[in-house]
């Protein structure tokens, strides 16, 4: 019986525990009333910063309470330019697209896009500008939208990360779906009552710009979670890996592994439908739609 491996470790957590110290606060939209619902309600943004460990800046807007004497504070994922109704013109350009994988030049970078101080709209009859949050099905086709909601009301969950964006290909008014395109180029059908977020995350080509130093992706995980430097396993003991042992660093047997295989053996490719290069080129089919 071999040693228990590090994938079994990882679900235990103990010291592979995300780093959430000193985190903001989770980044989502209003909590979905009838402001939203029938009209719209207006709020200021008031401050951009940096959350550790994500490479997205997040924008701190306040809106003023529906019916009390008091403010609501919301965290959004700050979106890549806005309409200032203030200044009354668009504040376009990027100055930073490659950015540090700290992810501080981002922060800087979308203060000087958003511009603090600038109002955005959430609800229904909120204006199609970027940064406002509005139903899909209110969206023409085409849209380019962020921090979308999976189901409606769940305060958004796709295409969040920096540079991130889903486009709105299609409308069902009569079943009221709404068909999207996400990040990684699948389709998703989901309901014209979700909400989404005018534009493109913030922060964008933060991966272009290399690491080409060990201190830092140290310095890059540090703040996420126990994930780096990572040992192959073809590096380790017969004892501590299935892939370890051997006069020479080889697996010895196929990387691929079922998909019922118990802990401790599913390690490698597993399940795999394909291994190898990928060769020729990629067929686009058109949609059906």
């Amino acid at each position: 019986m071999g040693r228990v491996i590090r994938a079994q470790r990882k679900g235990r957590g103990s010291v592979f525990k995300s780093h959430n110290t000193h985190r903001k606060g989770a980044a989502k939209l209003r909590v979905l009333d009838a402001a939203e619902r029938n009209g719209y309600i207006k709020g200021v943004i008031s401050d951009i910063i940096h959350d550790p460990g994500r490479g997205a800046p997040l924008a701190k807007v306040t809106f003023r309470h529906t019916h009390k004497y008091k403010h609501d504070k919301e965290l959004f994922i700050a979106p890549e330019g806005v309409f200032s109704g203030q200044l009354g013109r668009w504040l376009v350009g990027f100055p930073a697209l490659v950015v540090m994988a700290a992810g501080v030049e981002a922060a800087l970078a979308a203060a000087e896009e958003l511009g603090l101080g600038k109002y955005i709209y959430c609800g229904k009859k909120a204006t199609l500008t970027i940064g406002n949050v509005k139903p899909v099905g209110d969206m023409p086709e085409g849209t380019i939208v962020c921090n979308v909601e999976e189901k409606a009301g769940d305060r958004g969950s796709l295409a969040r990360c920096s540079g991130d964006y889903a486009i709105i290909v299609a409308h069902n008014p009569d079943a009221g779906i709404t068909r999207i395109k996400l990040p990684s180029g699948a389709k998703k059908v989901i309901s014209s009552e979700c909400r989404g977020t005018v534009g493109q995350v913030s922060g964008g080509g933060r991966t272009e710009k290399p690491m080409l130093k060990a201190g830092r992706s140290y310095h890059k995980y540090r703040v996420k979670r126990n994930s780096w430097p990572k040992v192959r396993g073809v590096a380790m003991n017969p004892v501590e890996h299935p892939h370890g042992g051997g006069n020479h660093q080889h697996i010895g047997h196929a990387s691929t592994v079922r998909r019922d295989a118990p802990p401790g053996q599913k390690v490698g490719l597993i399940a795999a439908r394909r291994t190898g290069r990928i060769r020729g080129t990629a067929i686009v089919k058109p949609d059906k739609e």
